[in-house]
């Protein structure tokens, strides 16, 4: 199984028409998403890789009954997009732009919370369920295949190269999800591992975190009561206090978000933490093994 996004989803396009919409939207169709539609105002009518564009959200609705939305506006209309989403009934919704205003990204996953609708992002590379052969976001699609491990990363470009190698070993991956690289973000660890833990399928779990923030320590006292092996690799092992790392949460603050801290509390809690992304399918087959 997968954990989210289903092939039972029905997947419209925010910002379809723009050139980062068109491209993905391609990429999503080719990988076998159910993409049923696009929203992009005043270009309703149109089509883009023969698929219906709406110039609202609630016309989509009406016409092609989307579960699911990706958004690619600019980050100044991203906050009227999700909102859009959510008030016609959108209950997935993944949020591709960054630079999106900390009080947008707040008002967000707070009217996500009241509606109970999954918001994934901001600032995130999406999700993808290989075993489903369906995607939402922005990562290559083949690097992945179906198999046992879930894996939920903080970063875009790490979470490539992990699930890269473990398919090279031939350990693929039930769902692979973005947390998303902003200081607000509406998944956390402890929710998606929770997902994980409800699917009988994922039989271990890949964390790709990495330093600022109290993420990986506030998920690694959920780890006893996950009752699957994790496997955990932090990106910063070289950044000095007070680096940013890319993304604006990875900041290290007071001593507070350093990699010590994250290693200690995810090791004392039964998490295998590796030092090399490279490590990671190895233990990963070991776990399972065990």
């Amino acid at each position: 199984m997968a954990i989210l996004l289903t092939h039972q989803d029905r997947v419209i396009v925010q910002g379809i028409t723009g050139n980062q919409g068109r491209f993905h939207t391609r990429q999503m169709l080719g990988y076998g998403t159910p993409v049923v539609g696009g929203v992009s105002p005043a270009k309703g009518g149109t089509e883009v890789e023969d698929i219906p564009v709406f110039d609202t959200v609630k016309e989509a609705v009406s016409a092609v009954q989307p579960t699911a939305s990706i958004v690619f506006v600019p980050a100044p209309f991203a906050k009227d997009a999700a909102f859009e989403a959510m008030e016609n009934g959108i209950r997935l919704i993944v949020m591709i732009p960054e630079h999106i205003p900390v009080q947008d990204s707040i008002d967000i996953v707070n009217r996500a919370r009241a509606l109970d609708v999954t918001v994934i992002g901001p600032n995130t590379f999406g999700i993808i369920s290989p075993q489903e052969h369906t995607k939402m976001g922005i990562m290559p699609n083949h690097i992945y295949k179906p198999g046992p491990v879930g894996v939920v990363a903080r970063s875009g470009t790490l979470s490539y190269e992990i699930a890269y190698s473990l398919t090279q070993s031939d350990l693929g991956q039930t769902t692979v999800i973005g947390m998303g690289g902003d200081p607000v973000v509406g998944q956390t660890f402890i929710t998606v591992l929770e997902q994980f833990r409800r699917d009988p399928e994922t039989r271990c779990v890949v964390m790709v975190g990495e330093i600022g923030g109290s993420a990986e320590e506030e998920a690694a006292e959920y780890l006893s009561t996950l009752g699957k092996p994790v496997v955990a690799y932090l990106a910063g092992r070289a950044a000095p206090p007070g680096k940013r790392m890319g993304h604006a949460g990875a900041i290290i603050e007071r001593g507070k978000g350093t990699l010590d801290s994250k290693e200690q509390a995810l090791k004392s809690h039964g998490a295998q933490v590796v030092t090399m992304p490279w490590q990671v399918a190895q233990a990963v087959r070991e776990a399972l093994s065990r």
